[in-house]
């Protein structure tokens, strides 16, 4: 305790934060990498004029709030107030849209990620780069402005992203670490940078060449993990510590997406190992041996903290609707006047969908609140169905809402592995859906057909992970790469609990994957008949 005390106090310690889809988490680390604090703020999207945004009011209510909790979190466990860090790492939900004026003016209300809107950009970018771009990419949504037409494009001094704005915001620095970039165009990692050969292609093209500004002069600045990105200036102080506790001149790392702080967190940053990060969205990385043969518009092309190239499927939906069964039984529940704690009604619901039949006996789930480009769905409704023979009861119901919430999933990796034959030796598993052990995890390694380890640290996930990418660029040694400190120093050889793929739960899943893709049509006629 007195330890952990000195190290607040002597400035320390370092403090990640991240901005995932429902809350803002801050974790606060010592120099062990322990986590020694936490703070946390609950936000949620909002549906305006049918985009998906959050305000800038939100941002900092939040950030604000968060850190509040954090350092009081510190007061209350240690007796020390926060005055200084190490360093500060700020990491958030990639893509997205942000797009600012010469004189610093959103000119649009933030479009996040779970916007599927830029079709016709993203399908028409891809084909010009040769590259899969996805509609929620922040040069898909900037094409698809262009597309539209929309009054704004001509005054784009700046686009960012959700953690890129709060950097810039923080320290004035508009720069990107190379992860986060990679959501928001194409990057070489030869070079560590953007594609120049595909920068001068998109600016070739003649919608763009209309416009005064140049591609390469609006996009942040590209840094890799390691890098300085920049010092915390009075303003920012103020905006992240509204009681003014917090100095200026701290180091701040380079802001990435919570793709690579997921990566960072499960020791997943060297070739032939992954991860999957399952909470609001779900998303699986694999870091590869060598490229792949073809173009999939089912999969990502994106990069570690480092710059290595990087596999990744990403759906939307992910535990949203899973979350509001479980929520539907707390609420039976207390119908009752019981008053049972929602870890163990997810306890009990998940450990008794093992028991489950393999395939789910006849029953399908989509969990689609949003759109799903994997299946080719710009909108999604949830939707429960069953053949009149299906095998109804809650054992199979919860399997069957499991296993929705990693179908789209297993669809595009089913195009990695069995298409691309890429290898994996291992893959760890973080976020939401492994808080109740053993259940997600043996979901998942059916789903992947590959070895699934969680790590005690998972459950920190990408807060944490952000916190690490700080403490290296602070820590680490001339030439230590981003991986060896993280094997070495961070997790100092731990795998984590791995579980083998079950044959029976792989054939299962592979059964209940074909009823899915059957249904797919009515999941589209659903949202037809249910307009938005």
């Amino acid at each position: 305790m007195s330890d952990v005390k000195s190290v607040i106090e002597s400035g320390r310690a370092v403090l990640g934060i991240e901005f995932g889809s429902t809350r803002i988490k801050a974790v606060l680390i010592g120099e062990d990498h322990a986590p020694i604090a936490t703070g946390a703020h609950d936000w949620e999207n909002m549906l305006v004029d049918g985009i998906w945004t959050y305000s800038l009011d939100m941002i900092w209510e939040g950030i604000s709030d968060c850190y509040s909790k954090m350092a009081q979190d510190a007061k209350e466990k240690y007796g020390v107030t926060i005055k200084k860090l190490a360093a500060i790492g700020i990491s958030g939900m990639m893509h997205g849209y942000l797009p600012f004026d010469e004189e610093d003016n959103l000119l649009v209300p933030f479009r996040t990620w779970r916007n599927t809107i830029t079709g016709e950009a993203a399908a028409e970018l891809t084909e010009v780069l040769g590259f899969n771009i996805p509609q929620r990419w922040s040069i898909a949504h900037l094409y698809q402005a262009i597309l539209n037409k929309e009054e704004h494009v001509s005054k784009i001094s700046y686009f960012t992203t959700l953690a890129g704005y709060i950097h810039w915001q923080l320290t004035g620095e508009k720069v990107m670490g190379v992860g986060e970039a990679s959501g928001m165009f194409p990057i070489d990692s030869k070079t560590r940078d953007y594609d120049a050969a595909m920068l001068d292609k998109f600016a070739a093209l003649d919608k763009v060449k209309e416009y005064p500004w140049d591609i390469r002069d609006i996009l942040p600045k590209v840094l890799t993990a390691g890098e300085k990105a920049g010092t915390l200036t009075e303003e920012g102080a103020k905006r992240l510590d509204v009681s003014g506790n917090l100095e200026s001149g701290i180091l701040l790392a380079p802001p990435e997406g919570d793709a690579g702080t997921g990566m960072v967190a499960t020791n997943s940053v060297a070739v032939r190992t992954g991860n999957v990060s399952a909470g609001t969205s779900v998303f699986a990385m694999v870091v590869l041996e060598k490229a792949l043969k073809a173009v999939h518009e089912e999969l990502d092309m994106v990069t570690t903290p480092s710059g290595d190239a990087v596999a990744m499927v990403h759906c939307n939906n992910c535990t949203s609707d899973l979350n509001a069964w479980v929520g539907l039984f707390k609420e039976f529940s207390e119908l009752f006047g019981m008053d049972i704690d929602m870890n163990d009604i997810y306890g009990k619901l998940y450990n008794n969908a093992l028991t489950a039949d393999k395939d789910c006996g006849g029953l399908v789930a989509f969990n689609l609140f949003s759109g799903e480009p994997v299946i080719g769905l710009n909108e999604g409704r949830p939707m429960f169905a069953r053949k009149p023979d299906a095998r109804m009861n809650l054992a199979n119901f919860m399997r069957t809402h499991l296993y929705a919430s990693l179908a789209t999933l297993k669809i595009g990796c089913d195009i990695l592995f069995k298409e691309e034959k890429v290898k994996v030796d291992t893959l760890y598993g973080h976020g939401g859906l492994f808080k109740t052990k053993g259940v997600g995890q043996s979901i998942l390694a059916a789903a992947m057909d590959a070895p699934v380890a969680v790590m005690e640290t998972a459950g920190e996930g990408g807060p944490w992970g952000m916190a690490v990418l700080a403490a290296y660029m602070v820590n680490k040694a001339d030439g230590e790469p981003l991986e060896k400190y993280l094997s070495d120093r961070v997790f100092n050889g731990e795998k984590g609990i791995v579980m083998q793929p079950d044959p029976d739960d792989v054939k299962g899943f592979d059964e209940y994957i074909n009823t899915y893709k059957a249904a797919i049509e009515a999941e589209r006629a659903m949202v037809k008949a249910l307009p938005l």
